[in-house]
């Protein structure tokens, strides 16, 4: 579905991306994890066409995305970290005003909005003005509008940035249930976020990938490398053999 091999993005001197390489099964959601500035951001946009690469490729159905990228923006979905919506809109009529610049035809207009509203858990607050919602509803807006006109990927920059646990509770179960008919992309910079979410995590820093496995990998090779280090008295033998025999010590080191 989404294939990207050696990814590049320089921004003068500054090595912002630094030949990443990874790829999206159908069906597939992939968390993106990393610290603010590691290249999320950045690479999402070379993925949607937003920015030319300086080098390697991404593809998306098999469709190079610097090649032919209007037709890429066809079958992707993106929900940038700023979702641009208009306040003093109401949420069916943004819907209405985002379908007809995605080009979807007046026959199909309806039954589309219908199905992103369903989707997004919207259809109760359809009518109200977006301005005065809760940020929670202005982030299911922004994912609603990405669902338009149901392609194939969707990629989401921060889905849940800013959100109270509650709401986050309610748009991680909401992106879960977008997996039957996409790809999903999503960005976060917090581990549990990504792990209650994704079928898959991808880890950068500093625009390089570090590592990617499923979260439950991830989280027992993180748990192998923790190191807690104390200073406690007694004989060293008898020490040493209390602390390897408690659960989830995997190596007990003496330093003098």
């Amino acid at each position: 579905m989404i294939e990207v091999e050696n990814l590049v993005k320089r921004y003068g001197p500054t090595l912002a991306v630094d030949g990443i390489s990874f790829t999206v099964k159908a069906g597939e959601i992939l968390g993106f994890l990393g610290p603010n500035g590691a290249g999320k951001t950045t690479t999402m946009r070379m993925l949607t066409g937003y920015l030319p690469p300086t080098e390697g490729t991404a593809k998306i159905m098999g469709i190079d995305v610097e090649e032919e990228p209007l037709k890429v923006k066809g079958q992707i979905g993106y929900m940038p970290e700023n979702v641009p919506l208009y306040d003093f809109m109401t949420v069916r009529s943004y819907l209405q005003f985002m379908s007809e610049i995605k080009g979807i035809g007046r026959k199909n207009r309806k039954t589309m909005i219908d199905a992103a509203l369903e989707k997004c858990w919207l259809t109760d607050v359809q009518n109200r003005i977006i301005g005065n919602l809760s940020r929670g509803y202005k982030q299911r807006v922004g994912i609603a509008q990405a669902i338009l006109p149901d392609p194939r990927a969707l990629i989401l920059d921060e889905p849940t940035l800013g959100l109270d646990p509650n709401q986050i509770i309610q748009v991680r179960n909401m992106i879960k249930g977008l997996k039957e008919n996409h790809t999903v992309i999503l960005s976060s910079h917090i581990l549990p976020e990504v792990s209650a979410t994704c079928d898959r995590i991808i880890i950068i820093n500093k625009g390089r990938l570090v590592a990617q496995d499923t979260p439950e990998s991830l989280a027992r090779k993180l748990q192998a490398t923790d190191k807690i280090y104390l200073e406690a008295r007694g004989p060293k033998d008898q020490m040493r053999d209390f602390l390897g025999s408690q659960s989830g010590v995997v190596e007990v080191e003496e330093k003098d």
